[in-house]
């Protein structure tokens, strides 16, 4: 009575990522179908009859009274012996599973296979055909074969799964879902070398084949199991049920590179055009998408357009946020889980799709983590704000400060790493990696040359983008230095002003001679910037020269270095020699415009030292005469003193020792 079809595979179709049952003919083991409405083959006229859906079941009350407590119910409590119609409606499994249920109950012999086994168990849960009405009731069978058949089979156990997707909440209430994921789960983390099992594997070119077209991919004696061979399988689930069975691989330790791979197939599959060609699986997925029918969770979904609400449905859109999100959410931890172009094109859709912004934000982390890995073409994320830039700059900008965030992080604590950070890593060196900002700084450079083409990129936003990573992340500035000349071609009404700002993001000593050339010869630039361009270039030569003549002679000569000199400038371009020979006869004349400002100022100081020494004169004149004044008074009065002298008595004149003393010391006297 009871045909297992586990390993078989009649009844069971596998296209375009659905597993379906095949139809039953019109009459089968004593149901008759006409026009939507089922029938018994008996000679009683049918006194009951249940409605399902569309459908109509014209039966008998004995046969489902005796094995279905719900029936009981209905029947009895609605005090209406005479009851001969009941609706159901909202029986799990619709009219297919009561189909079988009925047969039951009618002891018609019931084939039950991994297709119909999980709708069959939630009817019979729902109409309570339970062990207490009879021993061997259905709940009992099907349950007996969902955990003895069904959870031994790889196969079974995915095509359980993918019928659960229409019997929510019953196939989770009942452990379905569960059991299987496990079963999965467990299956998926086995030893390649041990399976026997058969299993769809990736197909080369077409989409999946059927399950009765996979002997080739059965593994044989000496065939080699690839880690992968479990991808193909497992990505027909729908998407709740998909984060189901990674949730239980990771509990199981499968490796997170693995579990990576997985998600990224998965969203290859149902998200076309997310992946890469050659990176997995973009013809495939689209192929998948284009066979398979409208709706919405069935092999596929179409890519959103931003703009084009109209034309899309909502419920599409809804779908592809709903897997974005869950992806986010089950990528592994680990660096280097998927690549940085998913991640970032990942990012981008979740942009496009209005994700949650926490898992927006995650997802910018962990883009900033491996940024390095990055490419320009996927950095060029569009910026779905129409009074905005073309691109996201802020989007990149943030990128950039998670991998500077994470740098620092790095750097700060290479030696303190946990055991479970060196498991995680699997034992790689997490120390800072002075060549990831170096090729970050490519990165950006090319960037900022790509977007510096818009007209509506401010200056500031170009500025901090440009100044965001540290001088040591530049050897040299030439693509620094393309990206200003880009700004200042799409940007030519900037004032001298905003031009000098601009440049100040490039170091001039930085440049390599060809780009020194385009500079000397670039009217876009001021000529401040020119100059420096020049002097730098000329620093390095006469450096350069400087070490060349040491090398030769152990000692600094001036002579050498002259020729040298001068044969290294015959060497350069005519170009380069004309835009010097330019910017000389401009520094000539600055010079010469220093020197005769100089002179005025000499002359100016000449004028204010002759006023200050006439000053002074008429300043001293007027000390000097009150001086002379008494000076002469001084003078006649000693005259004076001297005639008295000589007309005193011969006594006073006999003591020349004693006058000369007396006369001394008047004159010290009037002195004082």
């Amino acid at each position: 009575m009871w045909d297992s079809e586990s390993e078989s595979v009649t009844g069971r179709d596998y296209e375009n990522g659905i597993l379906s049952s095949s139809k039953h003919g019109v009459k089968n083991d004593g149901f008759e179908l006409r026009d939507h409405s089922w029938y018994v083959a008996t000679d009683i006229p049918s006194d009951f009859l249940v409605q399902v859906g569309d459908v109509n079941f014209h039966l008998h009350k004995y046969p489902l009274l005796s094995r279905s407590g719900k029936m009981n119910r209905l029947i009895y409590e609605s005090r209406d012996l005479g009851l001969s119609k009941v609706a159901l409606d909202d029986l799990p499994g619709g009219p297919e599973a009561f189909e079988l249920a009925a047969k039951f109950c009618y002891g018609i012999a019931v084939d039950l296979t991994a297709a119909n086994i999980s709708g069959l168990r939630c009817a019979a849960e729902y109409l309570e055909m339970t062990e207490d009405l009879e021993e061997g009731n259905l709940t009992f069978k099907t349950e007996a074969f969902l955990s003895y058949v069904v959870l031994s089979s790889w196969r079974d156990s995915i095509v359980v799964l993918k019928s659960c997707e229409n019997l929510s909440p019953w196939a989770e209430n009942l452990q379905i879902v569960r059991r299987c994921s496990e079963s999965i789960a467990w299956k998926a983390c086995a030893n390649p070398k041990g399976i026997r099992w058969a299993y769809t594997g990736k197909p080369p070119k077409v989409s999946s084949p059927k399950w009765n077209e996979m002997k080739d991919s059965s593994p044989g004696r000496n065939s080699q199991v690839p880690p992968d061979w479990w991808f193909e399988d497992v990505s027909i689930l729908r998407i709740d049920h998909f984060v189901r069975v990674i949730t239980a691989i990771k509990v199981k330790g499968m490796r997170f590179e693995l579990i990576g791979a997985a998600i990224m197939h998965y969203a290859g599959k149902w998200l076309p055009g997310l992946i890469k060609d050659g990176g997995g699986s973009v013809d495939e997925a689209s192929n998948s998408s284009n066979s398979s029918g409208g709706s919405s969770w069935k092999g596929g979904l179409h890519m959103i357009v931003a703009g084009n609400k109209d034309d899309t449905p909502t419920a599409e859109t809804k779908d592809q946020r709903m897997i974005v999100e869950s992806l986010i959410s089950i990528i592994p931890p680990q660096k280097d889980s998927v690549s940085c172009s998913f991640l970032l094109r990942l990012l981008r859709m979740a942009n496009m799709l209005k994700v949650a912004p926490a898992l927006v934000t995650e997802l910018e982390k962990r883009v900033g983590m491996q940024f390095e890995q990055a490419t320009l073409g996927d950095l060029l994320i569009p910026s779905y704000n129409k009074n905005e830039t073309s691109y996201d700059v802020d989007l990149v900008q943030r990128l950039l400060e998670h991998f500077l965030v994470q740098e620092q992080i790095e750097s700060s604590s290479p030696t303190t790493q946990s055991f479970s950070d060196k498991h995680m890593y699997d034992g790689a060196q997490r120390g800072p990696n002075p060549s990831a900002k170096i090729r970050v700084a490519r990165l950006v450079d090319s960037y900022l040359t790509e977007v510096s083409r818009d007209r509506n990129l401010s200056l500031t936003k170009f500025q901090v983008l440009a100044e965001a990573l540290p001088d040591s992340a530049r050897t040299c500035d030439d693509g620094l230095y393309r990206a200003v000349d880009s700004y200042l071609k799409a940007h030519p009404t900037l004032s001298e002003h905003e031009r000098k700002r601009l440049c100040r993001v490039m170091d001039c000593q930085k440049l390599s001679i060809d780009a020194c050339m385009h500079a000397a010869q670039n009217e876009r630039l001021p000529l401040r910037v020119v100059v420096q361009v020049l002097f730098s270039e000329q620093v390095k030569i006469s450096n350069a020269l400087a070490n060349n003549s040491l090398k030769e002679t152990g000692e600094t000569q001036y002579q050498p270095m002259i020729s040298n000199r001068k044969s290294l400038l015959e060497g350069t371009p005519q170009s380069f020699q004309e835009g010097w020979a330019a910017a000389k006869k401009d520094i000539n004349s600055l010079k010469f415009e220093l020197e005769t400002v100089k002179a005025k100022y000499h002359e100016l100081q000449n004028d204010m030292d002759i006023l200050q020494r006439q000053f002074d004169k008429l300043t001293n004149k007027k000390q000097a005469s009150a001086w002379i004044t008494g000076w002469k008074k001084l003078s006649k009065f000693t005259k004076m003193t001297t005639l008295e002298n000589h007309d005193i008595d011969p006594q006073v004149a006999t003591a020349p020792g004693e006058h000369t003393r007396k006369t001394t010391r008047r004159w010290r006297n009037s002195i004082s």
